[in-house]
Parts: C-alpha cells; structure tokens; sequence
C-alpha cells in the first residue's frame, strides 16, 4: 500500500462529494483532512463522524454554530462561510482539493488551492467556464495539475494519456439526449419539474439533471473542454449517443479515434482524478457487448435544444458571455423547479440574458461575480413586472 493521499472535498454532502466519500472508504490510504457543504448539517455531522476530517465548514454561520453543538464532543474546528472554504483551501497537509461544490462560489477557493501548490480533482463546471482564462495560466505557473472529475473530460483526459496535445484533430464530446431526446419544442411547453428530473442513465442532483435534459450541461462542458485540453471550439464535435457507454473520444490527425467506455458510474472517473496515473480496482457492473448489442449516435437538435447552440455562441464571444449564459441558466433551472417557468422559456431567458450584455473581455474574478449578479438581476426585475 502506497503512503496516505490527503484530500479535501468541498461539497461533500452532494452528489459527487458522496460518492467520493464512498471511494474514500474502499481505499484506506486516502484520508479525508476536511469537508465543507451548504446546509445539510445531519448529513455533515454523520460524515464527520464517521471520516474525522480536522476541519468541517458550513456555507451559513446558523448551519456552522448548529453543527458545532453537533459535534461538540470531537475534535473538528467548524468554520463558515467564504473564508472557511479559503481556509479549507489552503490547508498544508492537502493534496488534493475535490471541488464538488456547485456554484460561482467554486471559484476562488480553486484559485487559492491552486496557489498553495493543490492538485485539482474538478467537479465545479463554473471554474472554467466562468475563469478558466485566469484558472489554467495560474495553475501551469503554479505546476499543478487540473484532474477532470466530469465523466465527459475524464474520458478525453484518458484517452490523450500519452498522445501529444498538438495531434488532436477533434474532440468527440458525448451526450444521452436527455429524457426528451426526439421531442419537438411544443411539446415541451407541459413539461414539469418530476419529468425532467428523470435521467435516463445517470444519477445527479437536481440542476444538473435539468441542465442535461436541455443540453446546457453539454454547452458547458464544451466550454471546460475548450479551456482543459487547449483546443479550439471548431475542433469540439457533441455527438448524441443515448446508450451513455462511449463517455467521449479524441480523433487524432492521422484519423484514429481512441474512446473511453464503461458504464454510467460516476465513481469510475473520480477514483481515476484521486489516484492519476493509477488506476485502482474497483466492483460494480461491467459492459458486457453482448447485452448491449449496439450502440447508436445521432446530431444534436438544435432547433428543439438550442441550449448547445447557446453555449458556443457564448464561448465565441468569451470574456464575461461564458458567465452570464451559466448565470442565466442556473436562475432559469431554479425558476423551473419552483413551477415559475416553462421549460422551452428556461433557453428563452439564457438568450434574453447574452443578448442583454455587453462583454468584458478578460474579466477578474469580481468583474466575473458582478455579470453573474447582473444576468440574475436582468431575470429577476422581467419576472417580477
């Protein structure tokens, strides 16, 4: 057994962050030396007990003090807001920061891991759509490596093991369709909440869920992919391949195409993030060609989905556009979930957003903070007259 890998996990109690808990207690040589989450203090509190991070941090002081009283009888420092996460950050026995947490908010505490010399295992797609101009720069200066969390970027980042960057003729970039693959726009007027949450093969949390079924989450990995691998958005093909199995591909000038398969596990990539360039045992189910028969692909619709389209325009125009189309969507995706919206309209306000906006272009990371406000602002004052 090699030595004990230290890491933190911001967003420990959702999705990603759970399921790295469960690699962490098939691998006894990681050591979890903190964790942050929002709000979910029974849950923080089980995963305390049961990992001993040295240090825990709630989003809200009122999350932080209920889970001090929690857990007054361990020996865990509890700490809140966006200088907990900082603190978390940067602390000295760290390696590796899994930044799970979802949000603008993944942001500056990724700068200031990458600044203290952390690997990166990403999960939080807003740092490189939003920063990825300042985060890559920052982390070659710094000599730190950006570890794709992401099914999609995990699959590209294994399938370039070993190729040189300057040899990628295309990056296949796939994506299920969704649960309304096939459908035309109105008949998505009377889609609800529950219909949209139900993924045909993976399991995520609710925006992302929502995000996957309008292709805005393939928008915004086309942006990560864009700044990840140093490509140009002409050189990133979104490939429709419902069956989930081809988690993306790179063809190579000379026209090979080397793919990553496997099924739809999520733990797959974040156990190869954890331990690159080691690749760990792991149980679960296999693809067994035989069962699965085919596979199929298809063009994306960009005329029923135009959240795709959407995202390259964003990307062409860069600088602060990336933001204000992640912005615009997040409030839109939190607007349909509460019943507020359609589902056609939450792309409606996304382009209402972008077409709002005048582009800074090379944007700090307040610039960055203040066009996440302003598309939010934007949606807010229309929704309310």
């Amino acid at each position: 057994m090699s030595d004990t890998k230290k890491i933190a996990i911001l967003g420990s109690t959702g999705s990603i962050g759970t399921q790295t808990l469960e690699i962490v207690r098939r691998n006894p040589d990681l050591q979890v030396v903190a964790l942050a989450a929002g709000s979910s203090v029974r849950k923080m509190e089980e995963q305390i007990r049961e990992f001993t991070p040295r240090v825990a941090g709630m989003w809200t002081e009122e999350a932080a003090s209920e889970l001090r009283a929690r857990v007054a009888d361990l020996p865990v420092r509890i700490v809140s807001g966006m200088e907990g996460l900082l603190e978390i950050a940067v602390l000295s026995e760290v390696q590796v920061l899994v930044t799970a947490i979802v949000g603008m908010i993944g942001i500056r505490p990724t700068i200031a891991a990458i600044e203290a010399g952390k690997d990166i295992a990403l999960a939080n797609k807003e740092t490189l759509v939003c920063a990825g101009h300042i985060i890559m720069p920052l982390a070659k200066k710094c000599g730190v490596s950006i570890l794709p969390v992401d099914s999609e970027h995990s699959a590209i980042f294994q399938s370039l093991n070993g190729e040189p960057a300057n040899r990628i003729e295309k990056i296949l970039l796939t994506a299920s369709g969704g649960p309304f693959r096939g459908r035309k726009r109105e008949e998505l007027i009377d889609i609800r909440p529950e219909d949209a949450l139900k993924h045909p093969n993976w399991a995520m949390g609710r925006k992302i869920t929502i995000d996957s079924s309008t292709m805005v989450n393939k928008g915004l990995e086309v942006m990560e992919a864009k700044w990840l691998f140093g490509v140009d958005l002409d050189r990133i093909q979104v490939v429709v391949h419902p069956q989930s199995i081809i988690h993306s591909a790179v063809q190579y000038v000379d026209g090979a195409i080397i793919a990553q398969l496997g099924t739809p596990d999520m733990k797959i990539p974040i156990q190869y993030a954890l331990f690159y360039p080691d690749r760990r045992p792991m149980e679960g189910r296999r693809v067994d060609f035989f069962d699965l028969a085919q596979i199929t692909f298809e063009k994306p619709d960009p005329e029923n989905f135009p959240g795709l389209v959407l995202a390259y325009r964003a990307a062409r125009a860069g600088g602060s556009m990336p933001t204000v189309y992640n912005a615009a969507n997040e409030m839109a995706v939190g607007l349909f979930l509460d019943g507020r919206i359609s589902y056609p309209a939450i792309t409606e306000w996304i382009e209402a957003c972008m077409d709002a906006h005048r582009v800074i272009a090379n944007p700090t990371v307040e610039q960055i903070l203040e066009a996440e406000s302003e598309a939010y602002d934007f949606i807010r004052k229309k929704i309310e007259r």
